[in-house]
Formats: structure tokens, C-alpha cells, sequence
């Protein structure tokens, strides 16, 4: 299939998208009006009281931003008729029944209207409460298969997960859906109604309790960290992910699902706007951490694949996985990866950070350089713990005698020190699961999905093989000093 079939298959299509406000939704929006501004309607499901509020969000949350400035040059003066055309913001909700939309009427048009559903919305918060995580992550999914299901003339669903479902396997993972109860431990079987049944139930024991808000949140939390660990998966996130992707394999009956598997997204690397991003991904906070001199060193393997893949390439895939599988009665999973083909790993990003922060220093008030040590990689728990005691148990001890004495005129010092420790700490318990992770994600699902496109003279418009990332020049030129110009100030 030659790319212009791809973006031709686009016209007068009626696309309904939800997480359109987070970082990778608006990348797809925006690509889809810009190659093909023939399709015919883009709706858009934003959590909003009713139509005016939806419209409101849609235009400051999405089409305002700096990602959309080469359709607004391109339309001039229509620019805003072109979007009133295309794009149909729809207040709603995914946690609820019928995606929330009240409207009887506008439900009827969607349903003889929809070709195509895209579902972006998630929680990514590897943390998240689990009553909040289930809600979004699977019973979102849930309520969006219901609902494409009863689009008349839905050709397929595109739902994107995250690559890390399958947890913290080694060795080759390929591109395999879960069978419904499936869990990551030999023996157990995942039962989603008897989670949802655990969280009324925890619930009503926590209001029996009288728990304070904050109290029910932590409560939340813990619970969802538990039962992950429970059923083999490291964070509440990649867990609940796992169950969205068993519901819809198990409920949609006929109708063609693909689902996507990212891996760490980061920034747009060759489009329009290279550098691109919105909020603090995965990686992102190491790097800040390292520039502003809190983070001078973290736990994993310095030759663990990291796996990272930048947004943009994931929209490309998700564009021409829509044209090649609609009407396709399957279920097919992508993995949308650079592990396989063109791995990046922690030394390379340690290295390059520091490469761009000694070019690029930071500066004291009085005007001059401050010196940057390279970033350590700390091979085992072991070594890593005994840095810690060393570097901040050690002295946060002898401080808080010090601090002591002296009547606490060392405190503000102290609850510096202590709150970079927690920080450290934090992040490696956090990271930990994927600076040691020994998978290699296989492709060959998307390598053919590659093959579908016969070479022609502009590939790039499309483009999604991570063979063609040239990672020392992107994370240098690119990524990290948008990070950085961004988000270092803040």
C-alpha cells in the first residue's frame, strides 16, 4: 500500500476519539487534519458538563497549542471555519455508561456516523488509585467497546495500551493478546468483577472507619500496588492496562480490534515541530532531576535497553494500522518499539545528558559554570544502598544532631537534604522495574505492517521505523534541551 492509499483511505471518514486533550490524542489530531483535511469529522469525548464546556476545553486544551500552528498558517484567515467543520467536541466521560453523552440525539448520529474509534484516554500514573485506574483503564475500555460496537458502520476499534503489560518478562515478548483472567503468575487466575467488588468493599470498610480523604486516597493506592504485585505486574498502571486489553479481546465479538503497545513515549522527533511535548514523561524527571543537581545518580543496568519511541512515530503507526486493518474481522496487537531494531540504553542516556550539560551549563548568580559530574549507574541493590547510607543517611544523621544543638537553626538544610534522599529513592522505585527490565520487545507485527507500504519518494510523511532515529542527535539536539527550556525553570 503506497502512502497517499493510506492517507486517501482518511476521506470523509468520521473519526470518534477520546483523549484527545493528552499528549499523544492531540498528536493524532492534529496529523490527521494535516494530511488528510478531507476527513469529514473529527469527535472529539472531553470530560465536560455539557456541549459549551466540551467546546471551551477542545479549543484552549487542544487546538490553541503551539502543535497545531502549522494548520493554522496553512488555513490563514479559515483556519477557524476548517476547524468548526471538522471537529466535534462531545462532553462525556469514559468511566460512565454510554461514555457519559446525555445527549439522546447527538448518540444517535454517532452511532450511523462512526467509522472509526480511536481510545487514547488513560491514567498513566503508575501509582494511581486503583479505584480511579480500574475506572479509567478498564471499565473506560469497556464502555468504549460498547459503544463502537453500536456504531452501524464502525470498521475498527484502535485501542493503545503500553508495551509493559506483559510486565517484567526477559528474553524476546511477542506481539500476543492476553486470554480473559490471565495473570503473570503461574496458577492464579485475574477475576476483573471480583476487583471491582474488592474496591466497594474496602471502601465501605474505610467510610465504616470514618477515614479521612486523605487516608481512603493512600488506602487506594496501597491496594492497587498489592494486587498488581499479586498477580505478577509492577505498578497499578501496566496492571489495570493488562485487564483493559483482556476486556476488549473478550467482548468484541467480530468487530476489528487493534491494539497498540507503545513503549516510553518522549518527544516528537521529525515532524513539524521536533521537540514537542506536553507534561513530564517517564524518563523526563531523571533528566530534570540530573540538570537541577538533585539526582546525581540512579538504580539499573547500564546496558538495559530503555526502550524509548517518540510520539510521533507512534501516531504514524496508529494512522496506517487504522487504513490496513479496518474491515478486518481480527484482533492484532502492535508493538511500537525501538528495542528490536535500534535499542537505546541507560549508558546512552546518561551520556548524552551529560554531553548536552557540559555544553550547555548551568550558570550561577554570579555568572559562572556549575560543574557537572557524570551520572552514576548503580549495577545492584547492594551498592546502590551503600551510596545511599554514605551519601545522604550518614550526614542527614550527623545533621539532625547538629540541627539539634543548635536549636534548629539547621532545619531548612535538613528537609533539603532529606527531601532529595526521599527523591532518589522514589525514583528508583519507581524506575526500577524498566532500568533492569531484560525484554526485547519483537515487531514483526509491525514490521509488516512496514511492508504494507511500498516505497515511494516521501516516506517520512508516515514514518515509523525506529531504524531511522539517530538517538545521539535526538536526545541531544532535541529532546533534553526541550525538556530542559521548558520544564527547568519550573
Amino acid at each position: 500500500m503506497e502512502i497517499g492509499n493510506i492517507v486517501e483511505f482518511l476521506r470523509d471518514k468520521t473519526i470518534f476519539v477520546t483523549g484527545s486533550t493528552g499528549f499523544l490524542g492531540k498528536i493524532f489530531v492534529e496529523k490527521v487534519l494535516r494530511v488528510q483535511p478531507n476527513v469529514k469529522k473529527l469527535f472529539l469525548l472531553v470530560r465536560a458538563d455539557d456541549a459549551e464546556v466540551a467546546k471551551r476545553r477542545v479549543l484552549t486544551d487542544v487546538i490553541a497549542k503551539e502543535l497545531f500552528d502549522a494548520l493554522r498558517e496553512k488555513h490563514g484567515i479559515g483556519f477557524d471555519a476548517f476547524v468548526s467543520e471538522k471537529v466535534n467536541p462531545v462532553a462525556g466521560d469514559i468511566v460512565c455508561e454510554n461514555l457519559g453523552i446525555e445527549d439522546y440525539d447527538l448518540m444517535k448520529e454517532l452511532y450511523k456516523e462512526i467509522d472509526i474509534v480511536v481510545n487514547v484516554a488513560a491514567t498513566t500514573n503508575f501509582y494511581e488509585r486503583y479505584d480511579v485506574a480500574l475506572n479509567i483503564n478498564v471499565l473506560g475500555a469497556k464502555h468504549v467497546m460498547e459503544f463502537a460496537k453500536n456504531c452501524t458502520e464502525i470498521k475498527m476499534l484502535l485501542h493503545v495500551s503500553t508495551a509493559y503489560v506483559v510486565g517484567e518478562r526477559e528474553g524476546i515478548i511477542s506481539e500476543k493478546p492476553f486470554q480473559f483472567g490471565e495473570t503473570l503468575v503461574e496458577g492464579e487466575y485475574l477475576d476483573i468483577e471480583e476487583e471491582l467488588k474488592l474496591i466497594v468493599h474496602r471502601k465501605e470498610e474505610l467510610k465504616m472507619k470514618k477515614s479521612t480523604k486523605d487516608a481512603e486516597k493512600s488506602s487506594m493506592k496501597e491496594l492497587g500496588i498489592k494486587r498488581a504485585r499479586m498477580f505478577g505486574w509492577p505498578n497499578t498502571y501496566v496492571f489495570t492496562k493488562a485487564m483493559g486489553e483482556m476486556l476488549l479481546g473478550h467482548l468484541r465479538g467480530e468487530l476489528p480490534l487493534v491494539i497498540m503497545r507503545p513503549t516510553i513515549i518522549t518527544s516528537i522527533y521529525k515532524d513539524l515541530l521536533p521537540g514537542w511535548m506536553e507534561g513530564i514523561r517517564t524518563i523526563d524527571n531523571l533528566i530534570l532531576g540530573y540538570a537541577k543537581g538533585k539526582i546525581s545518580c540512579f538504580l539499573g543496568d547500564p546496558d538495559v535497553n530503555l526502550d524509548l519511541i517518540p510520539g510521533d512515530i507512534v501516531v504514524n503507526a496508529m494512522i496506517v494500522a487504522i487504513a490496513v486493518n479496518s474491515n478486518k474481522k481480527a484482533q492484532i496487537i502492535y508493538h511500537v518499539t525501538s528495542s528490536f531494531t535500534n535499542m537505546v540504553n541507560c549508558s546512552k542516556l546518561a551520556q548524552c545528558t551529560y554531553d548536552y550539560m557540559l555544553k550547555n551549563p548551568r550558570m550561577t548568580n554570579e555568572g559562572k559554570a556549575i560543574k557537572m559530574s557524570k551520572f552514576r549507574i548503580m549495577k545492584s541493590m547492594s551498592s546502590f544502598h551503600i551510596l545511599m547510607i554514605l551519601r545522604y543517611r550518614l550526614p542527614l544523621l550527623g545533621l539532625f544532631f547538629i540541627n539539634f544543638a543548635m536549636c534548629g537553626l539547621c532545619s531548612n538544610l535538613l528537609k533539603k537534604m532529606w527531601k532529595e534522599y526521599n527523591l532518589v529513592m522514589q525514583f528508583s522505585e519507581i524506575y526500577r522495574p524498566y532500568t533492569f527490565f531484560k525484554g526485547i520487545f519483537e515487531d514483526v507485527n509491525l514490521e509488516g505492517l512496514r511492508m504494507t507500504m511500498v516505497k515511494c519518494d516521501d516516506t517520512t510523511l508516515l514514518d515509523f521505523d525506529p531504524k531511522n532515529i539517530d538517538w545521539d542527535d535526538y536526545l541531544i539536539s532535541i529532546h533534553i534541551p526541550s525538556i530542559l527550556t521548558k520544564y527547568l525553570c519550573k
